[in-house]
Order: C-alpha cells, then structure tokens, then sequence
C-alpha cells in the first residue's frame, strides 16, 4: 500500500489531498503538523471514512522533531511514496510575527518565514529523497501562495521571499531527479481556500495534486482563482489549512 505524508496537515485542504489519494488509489495517509488534536480529529475522521491514517505530531521550525516524524512514519507504514509540503501559520503565529510589506522588510522579519517555509522544507525533502532516489520512484510536491513567484503580492514580503526560495529550489530539483524517477513540483495557489467559489474548494483544489501525480510532467502548476487581479489576500491561505 502506497503511503501520502502531507506536512502541515489541516482540516481543509490537507484533509482533502490525503482523502483524494486515498481514494483514487488506496494511499495510506500520514498526517505532520504541531496540533495533536487537530491530528487526532482528522485521524479519526479518515478512519471513519475507512481510510488508514496516522497522526505525527511535529513542529516544522524543530528539525530534529520533523526527522523523526517522517522516520516514524517509514517504520509504521514503509516507504513514503508521496510528499507534501504545505505548512502555514497560525493566526497566533501571524500576532508573533507579522507579515510585512516589501518595504519594511528585516532580516529578523524574514527568519520566521524561512524556517517554516523554506529550512522545514529542506529537512522534510532530506529526509525521504534518498530513499525515493534508491527505489526510482517518488513524488514531492511543494505547496506555496502564488506570491512565491507567479504572482508579485508587496503586502506580504517576509513570507513570499521564503516561498520563493523554496520554489526556486523545487524547480531546480525536479531538473535534477526527474530522469532519475522522482517528480518534483511547485504549486502556487492563488485562492481563498474554502471562501465558496467552486475552484477554491479543498476538493477542487486536491484535483490539482492528484492529476499532477498522475501526469508527472510538470515542475509547477499556478492556480489563479481570485475574484480578480487585483485581490491580494492571499494569506488566507495561511488561515485554513
């Protein structure tokens, strides 16, 4: 049985990508995030459905806590087949630590961001590459808001210089594994997530990563679902999971 890990499960959109994968193909569901009740909540509802899932309770900002997590996960279900790196902030997190505008950024203003965003994603992907590597086969999906790169969002500086670094890192990665088995892919969402419009619905928007595992072509897709250009709220994506 293949194995989805998504890291920073939520109840919207993680729930829906582990849902979608189990499925479509009988996945086995992994679930990384900081909340023990939200992991067991949606643990117990994926069970419900009859799917096989489990909670690894992790802070991405704790490298050696994010190691063991996914090591946890190998020795329970086996080789992790699917990654998915989609971590956010909580509203707590954002009273901590602001966003802010491109011309105010700070170093310290950045560091936050990097270490959820980017140096988590570098762990995580560390972690099961090689492993990817050695069987040829795998799939790594990156999850970031559009302002990682399609799209040039100002008020929201600290965060999109840590998506776009990790972006740039997952294009270059997929140039450098994909004859080598392993599909790597950059997804920038562009949308209020469970605002109501039918393409910004978690399951419309787990579509995205599911056709994306099958066709194993391309090293990023932008989903633009806001009521228009000039709607830069894009870190509502940051608000649900």
């Amino acid at each position: 049985m293949s194995t989805i890990v998504i890291v920073g499960a939520g109840p919207q959109l993680g729930y829906a990508i582990g849902k979608k994968f189990a499925e479509n193909a009988g996945f086995t569901v992994a679930l990384v995030a900081r909340g023990e009740a939200q992991l067991d909540a949606m643990t117990e509802e994926f069970q419900r459905a009859g799917i096989q899932a489990a909670g690894f309770a992790a802070d991405v900002t704790d490298r050696p806590a994010l190691e063991k997590a996914l090591a946890d996960v190998e020795e329970r279900f086996g080789p992790i087949d699917v990654l998915e790196y989609s971590p956010a902030p909580t509203l707590a997190d954002l009273e901590e630590h602001p966003l802010v505008s491109a011309v105010d950024l700070t170093v310290d203003a950045a560091l936050p961001a990097l270490e959820t965003n980017f140096f988590g994603a570098i762990t995580a992907i560390r972690q099961v590459l090689p492993g990817m590597l050695e069987r040829g086969t795998g799939t790594i999906f990156g999850t970031t808001g559009a302002g990682s790169g399609p799209m040039v969002v100002p008020q929201v500086a600290n965060a999109n210089v840590a998506n776009a670094a990790l972006r740039n890192w997952l294009l270059s990665l997929h140039e450098s594994v994909t004859d080598r088995g392993v599909h790597v892919a950059h997804i920038a969402l562009g949308a209020r997530i469970g605002s109501g419009r039918p393409a910004s619905e978690p399951d419309a928007i787990a579509d995205l990563y599911w056709n994306a595992y099958i066709a194993r072509d391309a090293p990023e897709i932008f989903h633009f679902d806001l009521p228009d250009a000039s709607d830069v709220e894009l870190a509502d994506k940051f608000r649900t999971g």
